[in-house]
């Protein structure tokens, strides 16, 4: 799989106008915390989705909190850590955290 990186607020905005065109998944990753490492090694080990059928974008929170809490309030989610969220035509229709966080879930959100 491919992260994209996000690194930028202006960024956000681009990936939910995008989210029109093909569903984006937004990963929030901490570097300092084993849970979410943990996290990001299941779903980078699980991923057999398609490029073509979604757009994966991955943000440091270490490094951008700011454009966390700028995700949390446009896209009314709390914000958590690890946390996954996916965005269809612009809006956010699957949201999970944690070790909750599954490759298959995810899945199941896509559309056919």
């Amino acid at each position: 799989m491919n992260w994209i990186p996000l690194e930028s607020v202006d960024q956000v905005q681009q990936i939910i106008e995008r989210s029109k065109e093909v569903p984006c998944v937004i990963f929030k990753h901490s570097t300092r915390c084993s849970i979410s490492s943990m996290a990001k090694f299941r779903l980078e080990g699980d991923w057999d989705i398609s490029e073509s059928k979604l757009e994966a974008y991955y943000l440091d929170l270490i490094a951008h909190r700011n454009i966390s809490d700028y995700i949390s309030e446009e896209l009314s989610v709390y914000h958590e850590s690890p946390q996954v969220i996916l965005l269809k035509d612009g809006e956010v229709v699957y949201d999970e955290s944690h070790l909750d966080i599954t490759i298959d879930d995810l899945k199941e959100s896509l559309p056919v």
